[in-house]
C-alpha cells in the first residue's frame, strides 16, 4: 500500500472520488477529512487528530470500533465461502443462521427475512413486497404507500420517493407514482398551541384524512421511522404511534416500520417498534445489523404477509446479486450475538442512557439552543436566533453549519440537519465519554454563537 500525505490524498480524492450528499466544490475547497483509523468511540484522521464520533459513523456503529472478532469472522468466511448467491434454490449457512437469530430478537410476528445490502434497497423491496401482497389478495388497486414529509427512507428511486425531502425529489423525477406524504409529528416546529399529546393525535390523524381522500381500497401501506433520524431526530409525542396503529387497523393498511436507524438498540430497546409498541407487518433493517462492519440490510416479513407471498406456484420476482452475501451475513450474525450475549443494549440503557439524557438536555440552557430532545441514544439540539419566537438565523442552516464545523475543530463529530445538531453515539459510550462529548458540544455552541452574533 502506497504512503500518501494528507495533501496528496485530498488531491486524489478531488480528482477521482464522487461523494454522496456532498457539495464537492465546497468540500475540496476546504479539504476532505481523511479518516485512517478508529477504536472504541473514536476515529482518527490522516494528520493524527482524534475525534469522538458522536454519530456512530452514519447512525450505525452500535458496538463501537475495533471489534476484532468481526474481522476474524469475515476472514474465516472469505476463506471458506467468499460468495455465493441465494437464487436458484441455493442457500448457505451464514444466511440461514442470521435469519434464525433475527427471528429470535425481532417482535414475535416476524419469522421470515429477505436480505439485501442496505436500508435503501430494503425499502425498494418494501414497495414491491406490499404491492405484491395486495395483488395476491386480489386487491391490485391497493398500490399507494403513504409516508411523511421530511422522512428519510433511502436514496434509491423508490427509497427517495418514499422519503419526504423536497431537495431529494428535485433530482431524478421523484416521487415515483402512488407515493403520498402526510404531516410529520414535529412538535417543536409544528405543534402550535396544542399539548404534545394533542399534537401527536392531530399529526397521526392526517393519515386517516389521506386514506379517505385517496380511498381505502387504493392504499397498500403506511411507512414510518419510529423516530425520524435524518429528518432531524423528530421524536414523536407518546400519543402518536397508538393513533397511527389504530388507523392502520381500521382501514386494514399494512404497517411498515423503517428500523434502519432505530433498530438494534438505538432507542434503548432492541427496536423502535418495541419502544413505541408498534405492531408492524413489515420491518426494514440495516446499519446496526452489522454495526456498519459490512454492508447488509434486511426486511423482516410478518406471518400475515409471508402466508400470502408463500403461495404455491407464485414467484416473487425480486432480488439482488448480494442478497444474503455470506461474508456480510457471517459478520452481522456475530454482531447480533455480541449485542445479545454481552447485553450491550440493556447495559447501555440501564447504566448510561439516563445520564446521557440529563447531560445532553442541560444544553437547552445555552442561548443558542431553543430545544434539546433525546430518546434512547438519539438526540437533537434546535439552534435558534430567538428562544421565545423560535426564529431561525437569517440563512437557513447557518447555525447548524457553524456549530458542526466548531465541533470538528474541537475533536467531535456531530451532524447538522438544517439548524438542528444531531448526536447518535455508539451504544458502548461510557459516562466519562458522555462528559467529554457534552463538554465539546458546549464549547462548540459557544464558538458558533459568537460567530453568528458577529455576522
Amino acid at each position: 500500500m502506497e504512503s500518501y500525505n494528507t495533501a496528496e490524498l485530498r488531491a486524489l480524492d478531488a480528482k477521482h472520488h464522487v461523494h454522496p450528499f456532498t457539495d464537492h466544490h465546497d468540500m475540496h475547497r476546504r479539504g476532505a477529512r481523511i479518516i485512517t483509523g478508529a477504536d472504541n468511540v473514536y476515529i482518527y484522521d490522516s494528520d493524527g487528530k482524534k475525534y469522538l464520533d458522536g454519530m456512530a459513523g452514519l447512525w450505525c456503529v452500535n458496538i463501537g470500533y475495533g471489534r476484532t472478532e468481526l474481522a476474524e469472522v469475515a476472514k474465516i468466511q472469505m476463506e471458506q465461502l467468499p460468495y455465493y448467491n441465494s437464487f436458484f434454490q441455493s442457500a448457505h449457512v451464514p444466511a440461514i443462521e442470521l435469519a434464525e437469530i433475527l427471528a429470535e430478537v425481532t417482535p414475535p410476528q416476524f419469522k421470515r427475512v429477505f436480505f439485501g445490502c442496505s436500508g435503501s434497497d430494503g425499502n425498494d423491496t418494501v414497495v414491491r413486497l406490499v404491492r405484491y401482497y395486495w395483488q395476491l389478495n386480489e386487491q391490485p388497486r391497493r398500490s399507494v404507500i403513504i409516508s411523511r414529509k421530511n422522512a428519510y427512507h433511502g436514496s434509491t428511486m423508490a427509497g427517495a420517493s418514499l422519503g419526504g425531502m423536497q431537495a431529494m425529489h428535485a433530482i431524478g423525477g421523484m416521487p415515483i407514482p402512488d407515493i403520498e406524504h402526510i404531516e410529520q409529528p414535529y412538535y417543536y416546529r409544528e405543534g402550535g398551541d396544542m399539548t404534545p399529546e394533542e399534537f401527536g393525535v392531530h399529526a397521526a390523524q392526517s393519515l386517516e384524512q389521506k386514506i379517505i381522500e385517496l380511498g381505502a381500497d387504493r392504499v397498500a401501506a403506511f411507512i414510518g421511522e419510529p423516530i425520524q433520524g435524518a429528518g432531524g431526530v423528530i421524536v414523536p409525542p407518546e400519543s402518536y404511534w397508538p393513533e397511527i396503529q389504530r388507523i392502520c387497523k381500521k382501514y386494514d393498511i399494512l404497517m411498515v416500520a423503517d428500523e434502519v436507524i432505530c433498530g438494534f438498540g438505538r432507542t434503548g430497546e432492541w427496536f423502535g417498534s418495541d419502544a413505541y409498541h408498534i405492531e408492524a407487518d413489515v420491518m426494514t433493517m440495516a446499519k446496526g445489523l452489522s454495526s456498519g462492519y459490512q454492508p447488509i440490510g434486511a426486511v423482516m416479513i410478518s406471518d400475515r404477509v409471508a402466508e400470502i407471498v408463500d403461495q404455491e406456484g407464485k414467484e416473487f420476482t425480486h432480488g439482488y446479486t448480494y442478497s444474503g452475501h455470506p461474508v456480510a451475513c457471517a459478520v452481522a450474525l456475530r454482531n447480533v450475538q455480541i449485542l445479545r450475549d454481552e447485553r450491550i443494549i440493556e447495559n447501555a440503557r440501564d447504566n448510561v442512557m439516563n445520564y446521557l439524557h440529563r447531560k445532553f438536555l442541560s444544553l437547552a440552557d445555552h442561548p443558542l439552543v431553543g430545544e434539546a430532545r433525546a430518546k434512547g441514544f438519539l438526540g437533537a439540539l434546535e439552534l435558534v436566533k430567538d428562544k421565545g419566537t423560535k426564529e431561525r438565523f437569517d440563512e437557513d442552516g447557518a447555525a447548524g453549519v457553524a456549530c458542526r464545523d466548531a465541533c470538528a475543530d474541537n475533536g467531535l463529530i456531530m451532524r447538522a440537519v438544517g439548524d438542528a445538531m444531531i448526536m447518535c453515539p455508539p451504544l458502548i459510550i461510557s459516562r466519562l465519554q458522555v462528559d467529554e462529548m457534552v463538554e465539546k458540544i458546549g464549547s462548540s455552541l459557544d464558538q458558533a454563537y459568537s460567530s453568528l452574533k458577529g455576522r
